[in-house]
């Protein structure tokens, strides 16, 4: 089995916000640190948006951030919302649909894979948060600061 696109981008997204709980973030940004289409980010933040996944806040300070915190967003329940329904394999158009038991096993196979995913939270996945700004900084995506105090260790370029 194999995630859309468009379900590896909002992964890439919440995990990018959850490393950034501090403040506000842009589209651009995410967009910047991963290395992909703004464009595409666009959608997948809309739809994120629209099913309380990620908070967009309007206006010229605006982004977006968390809907709800890390450890409530359930990493199972997410990959629904973005796959939709999963078809595994198409049945109504083969010749040995009602004869083949493959189905079957297919289904539990994938209630298994949902079974596991929903044991995770966002915070769970997402590692320590330093690692992932660490991780965007080695690739371009932010650049380190000097900590004092409680800031953020990492700004955006």
């Amino acid at each position: 089995m194999r995630l859309t696109q468009f379900s590896d981008y909002a992964i890439r997204v919440m995990l990018y916000l959850a490393a950034h709980t501090e403040r506000l973030n842009s589209i651009s940004e995410i967009a910047d640190a991963h290395e992909i289409s703004r464009s595409h980010l666009m959608k997948v933040v809309s739809k994120l948006a629209a099913q309380g996944y990620i908070e967009s806040v309007q206006g010229r300070n605006g982004g977006i951030r968390l809907g709800n915190p890390a450890t409530e967003i359930n990493i199972g329940q997410l990959i629904r919302h973005t796959e939709g329904h999963i078809n595994l394999i198409e049945c109504s158009q083969c010749k040995l649909n009602g004869v083949c038991k493959l189905p079957g096993p297919l289904d539990l196979a994938l209630a298994a894979f949902y079974f596991v995913l929903d044991s995770y939270s966002l915070a769970d996945v997402q590692g320590a948060q330093e690692a992932t700004v660490l991780a965007l900084a080695l690739t371009g995506g932010v650049r380190p600061v000097a900590p004092s105090g409680n800031p953020p260790l990492f700004n955006r370029t």
